[in-house]
């Protein structure tokens, strides 16, 4: 038998209506929007459900938005008795992954990515940061590239590495534009601007992740109960000192996705369970590793789907 594990996605996944469904039909779920609402002081969840589109998009309300409809998917199926081998989650979807695994309760892991949300907003000036999509790029290649790039001045670095042949590159306005335009000389067949609020995972959200560190020190780390595999390392993590401290990290470190995906695989999993709205994950991994598994649980059709698993 197999291992299996849950992952949870991050910023990009948002749609307005997400998670209505288990709101609706699923008293555990409703719970957990609830507490969003009553944790945060305003209605997250007519942001959710509602919009507008613009609101939603606002990194502040995204990042809470994404872990609370992937924690109510969550509660939805709890109950069907599947427990995973390991946890992970893309970037913010991190933090989803550490209530799974019980380091933080939602209460504390809503209010902290709220913060999040609001400090990677304000580190940069809108417009002064700028993230790209890199098709078909060799990884050190690009590396280099963007090297030669922030050494003329122009900070662009690589931030997320998803699957082979995408890349994310972040940084100043101009870098992203120099890399996007010189990808080639890196194998790269293009590079597609992404709409983000921000130059996420490069260095220049040390600030961000300074004020987080802050953040953090005020909330409650449990040991994990299921290895983490963490974004910055690639590594299961499970000691809760770590974890705190890679959380820091993460804000200004390279998303290594392809990398931790291929290393569930190494250890036997070969169901990656995606838990969250979209289905973003499961098209990455299945550019990693054809032959594994991966279902979506993005609706509460998907959980009848699973479990099947158990």
């Amino acid at each position: 038998m197999g291992k299996t594990a849950f992952i949870f996605p991050g910023q990009g996944a948002q749609s307005v209506g997400m998670g209505k469904d288990a709101f609706d039909a699923v008293p555990s779920s409703r719970h957990i929007f609830e507490t969003a609402d009553e944790k945060l002081g305003f209605s997250l969840s007519s942001i959710i459900f509602e919009g507008p589109e613009q609101d939603l998009k606002q990194t502040a309300n995204t990042q809470p938005a994404l872990l609370t409809t992937s924690i109510a998917y969550l509660e939805a199926f709890r109950a069907k008795g599947l427990n995973p081998d390991y946890v992970a989650g893309h970037s913010l979807g991190e933090y989803s992954a550490l209530v799974c695994a019980g380091v933080l309760t939602f209460e504390e892991a809503v209010a902290i990515v709220r913060a999040r949300g609001e400090y990677m907003e304000a580190a940069v000036p809108g417009g002064r940061g700028a993230m790209a999509a890199v098709l078909g790029a060799d990884r050190e290649a690009l590396a280099g590239l963007c090297r030669s790039i922030s050494d003329a001045g122009q900070l662009v670095e690589l931030a997320n590495m998803n699957c082979p042949g995408q890349i994310v590159i972040s940084g100043t306005a101009e870098g992203v534009a120099a890399a996007s335009e010189r990808v080639k000389e890196a194998g790269g067949k293009r590079a597609i601007p992404l709409e983000v609020s921000g130059p996420f995972h490069s260095s220049l959200m040390k600030e961000a992740a300074d004020r987080l560190a802050h953040k953090l020190k005020e909330a409650s780390f449990q040991e994990a109960a299921v290895p983490v595999v963490a974004n910055v390392t690639a590594r299961p993590v499970t000691e809760a000192g770590a974890i705190r401290d890679l959380l820091v990290e993460q804000v200004y470190s390279p998303v290594l996705w392809q990398d931790s995906v291929e290393w569930m695989i190494t250890q036997g999993v070969d169901t990656f369970v995606e838990i969250g709205p979209g289905n973003v994950l499961g098209g990455l991994i299945k550019k990693i590793d054809k032959s594994v598994s991966t279902i979506q649980i993005n609706s509460l059709e998907g959980i009848d789907k699973l479990a099947s698993l158990a």
